[in-house]
């Protein structure tokens, strides 16, 4: 019983688990906002081992090894710059950020699919300007007619967002956890309101 006790405890530590670290390019700025850039603790205390990165912010809690005793890392800076991507992937993920999760037909949240402006049974292609974020319902009343046929309009016209769009959008959804040392790394270069 104790052994089996102990090895569950290690394979799956819950006061543990719960404790991400926030990474930041070597700029102080988070890699990414949505999703946000997040490592389990033991990838941020692995870094930290390897000296890949600084420990900027720590938890309360501690793990110990026989000879080491470490604070989860919070918040993580790496040592090395990495150039921020220019090109945004074509993914449901984003192009559902794009269109701030809601169906461009109704506004309705939730339940989203994705439809083709053009439908594809009318030559249209899956891409940026042609496919925009749809609630199962208007996907549905639309189908493979097209806008005009079915009296239905678009709230924006679809294109290609650019990374930094596409990031300044993200920082507009944020996860439901924010632990009090990241704030400060968050947001600091978002314009400020006059």
């Amino acid at each position: 019983m104790d052994g089996e006790f102990r090895t569950s405890f290690v394979r799956e530590p819950n006061n543990l688990k719960h404790h991400p670290a926030l990474v930041l390019n070597a700029d102080y700025r988070p890699l990414s906002y949505y999703p946000l850039s997040l490592w389990p603790w033991q990838e941020a205390i692995k870094a930290a081992w390897l000296d890949r990165v600084d420990i900027v912010a720590e938890y309360d809690t501690l793990v110990r090894s026989p000879t080491t005793e470490i604070r989860i890392p919070s918040v993580v800076v790496l040592k090395d710059f990495v150039k921020p991507q220019k090109r945004v992937a074509f993914t449901r993920f984003n192009l559902f950020l794009r269109d701030e999760f809601c169906c461009q037909y109704c506004g309705s949240k939730g339940d989203l699919t994705f439809d083709h402006v053009v439908p594809r049974a009318r030559g249209g292609i899956t891409s940026w300007e042609n496919v925009v974020a749809a609630c199962s319902r208007c996907n549905l009343a639309k189908g493979s007619k097209s806008l005009k046929k079915v009296g239905m309009s678009l709230r924006k016209p679809p294109r290609q967002p650019g990374a930094e769009e596409l990031k300044n959008m993200g920082r507009r959804f944020p996860p439901n956890h924010l632990h009090e040392t990241w704030l400060d790394f968050l947001y600091w270069d978002a314009e400020l309101e006059a």
